[in-house]
């Protein structure tokens, strides 16, 4: 079941949202050569306490999980997708990082996630990054009244594909709201006409997922929870989440 929020819910959401950038932004610049993933997530963790607000991250379990979530944020570096843990691991010059990040306040919870590069960046990497920026505003520019969650689908999917990457089948964005995850689910590729309408006072969390080496296929790593290439490909992320309104698309968690 899809619920349609208010203007006032959307504004609060626009709260819970901004929380979420401020601390993606805290994250990604602490991030540097040497600083551990423990520490950024730290970092994400401090910015939420300081606004009063929690994680949906925290302890969440799906059913395809093994173990809880451990920490604020999913911090996936190289050729992790997402849903990757944060550990001991201290960044290197090169790496390609995703911070995936969200928040709760007053009841409505925000969901956002950057990728960057640590150091020194190949040009390979530099442009998988901007691809998922650009896959990530096609979505959203697709993300109108009377338009369908294909049509977004299809906005992302055919940047990702012209540009020569894979995409992981089984995921993408997601309905937002009062939940991390609602209805409806948000394919990052798809038939344009297709699937449900877009109304005023929907919510999506729209999230390209990009790997780099063009094929599909990936795995789970060991740990249950993170999401690997099988080529060994890098990959990179970019998520917002968007309102559906009459004035066209509101990105709730801009930075």
């Amino acid at each position: 079941m899809v619920e349609l929020k208010t203007d006032t819910s959307i504004d609060a959401m626009y709260e819970a949202g901004q929380v979420v950038g401020r601390a993606l932004t805290a994250v990604r610049d602490a991030a540097d050569v040497g600083v551990s993933l423990l520490e950024l997530d730290e970092v994400a963790h401090d910015v939420l306490r300081e606004a009063g607000a929690g994680s949906p991250f925290l302890g969440y379990r799906p059913s395809f999980a093994p173990t809880p979530f451990p920490a604020v944020i999913c911090a996936s570096v190289n050729d992790a997708i997402v849903h990757g843990i944060p550990t001991a691991y201290r960044l290197r010059d090169g790496d390609l990082v995703s911070i995936d990040c969200g928040a709760e306040l007053g009841g409505w919870a925000g969901d956002s996630a950057i990728s960057f590069v640590v150091g020194r960046a190949r040009p390979a990497d530099v442009r998988l990054v901007e691809t998922a920026e650009r896959a990530l505003a096609a979505g959203i520019g697709a993300a109108v009244v009377g338009n369908r969650v294909g049509d977004i689908a299809h906005a992302i999917g055919t940047v990702c594909r012209a540009a020569g990457y894979g995409i992981p089948e089984g995921f993408g964005g997601h309905g937002i709201g009062r939940r991390m995850h609602e209805d409806p689910p948000v394919p990052n590729e798809g038939r344009p006409g297709r699937g449900l309408r877009l109304r005023h006072g929907m919510a999506l969390a729209i999230e390209p997922m990009l790997i780099g080496g063009g094929t599909d296929g990936y795995h789970e790593a060991p740990d249950g929870w993170t999401l690997r290439t099988n080529d060994g490909s890098r990959a990179a992320h970019a998520e917002h989440t968007v309102a559906i309104t009459d004035a066209g698309p509101r990105i709730l968690t801009a930075r």
